[in-house]
């Protein structure tokens, strides 16, 4: 198990006063079976009242509008959370077990449509239908075909963009995290596995050294039903460890972007964030 601190800070600079603004952030985490949250806040400068609720999907919101004139709008997150490993264990269920299960649930037959944004190129789908012929076991089907992703598709920054589809990601084989995990939920449902996009943070280091904070960024992952949710980052290839920080699930990146909101003033607006993750323990 791990602790860790975590500052999420986002700025907009604008050219010229902005009247009005209302936001919501998906910034911090929730308490789960892996990870318990000690303490979390989020600062807003202009100063403004914040409201919370948990949305449909269970993540944290928080709602705020500045309504005086502003240059400038900055907002912080920090969170304080013990985190457990979260390794694979594979039920043994059957494809037909799944199919009865999956149909009898809100939570996974939802999981089971795609969207604009994990909608599969047709090579991924015939990767995953392979793969799935291959396993009288859907959950190891999941679990190789997230691999094949992962190995299949480059990490690199600003090839693609917020907006980029799955497709999009595919055809160029390379993509950040939320394109690897597109790629995999749409590999994932075109088989019949349910799936959700899974957001977060991650340390970027296995070993980390306590006390010493390190440049840390947003991060996605999946979770498949196959028989119980289970968790795997493709980008990385590797299982959800104590590094992974849970902030929301949802269908696709649209349901959990970080920050989103409206303003009223110019159009043209600068955009600075900055992620710090520090092992505590």
């Amino acid at each position: 198990m791990k602790r860790l601190r975590i500052e999420h800070e986002t700025g907009f600079s604008y050219g010229g006063d902005v009247s009005a603004s209302y936001n919501e952030a998906r910034m911090l985490p929730g308490t789960t079976d892996s990870q318990f949250v000690l303490s979390s806040s989020l600062d807003i400068e202009p100063s403004t009242a914040v409201n919370s609720y948990v949305d449909y999907f269970g993540t944290r919101v928080s709602t705020f509008d500045v309504l005086s004139p502003h240059r400038a709008l900055r907002i912080t997150a920090r969170s304080l959370v013990e985190v457990r490993p979260r390794p694979i264990e594979h039920t043994g269920i059957t494809w037909d077990r799944l199919r009865a299960e999956a149909d009898r649930g809100i939570e996974t037959v939802e999981q089971l449509t795609q969207s604009a944004r994990t909608q599969p190129h047709p090579e991924v789908v015939e990767i995953a239908s392979s793969i799935a012929g291959r396993h009288d076991d859907p959950g190891r089907a999941a679990h190789d075909i997230c691999v094949a992703i992962g190995e299949a598709v480059e990490y690199v920054h600003g090839v693609t963009g917020v907006h980029s589809t799955a497709g999009e990601a595919w055809e160029a084989r390379k993509g950040v995290c939320q394109d690897l995990a597109h790629i995999a939920l749409g590999a994932l449902r075109a088989v019949g596995i349910p799936a959700r996009y899974v957001s977060g943070y991650l340390h970027p280091t296995s070993q980390a050294e306590v006390g010493a904070p390190v440049a840390g960024e947003s991060h996605a992952w999946v979770e498949w039903f196959a028989g119980e949710w289970t968790g795997f980052d493709p980008t990385n290839n590797i299982e959800i460890g104590d590094r992974h920080v849970l902030v929301g699930r949802a269908r696709d990146y649209n349901d959990v972007p970080p920050l989103r909101g409206v303003y009223a003033g110019p159009f043209k607006s600068n955009l600075h964030v900055k992620v710090t993750i520090t092992r505590e323990a």
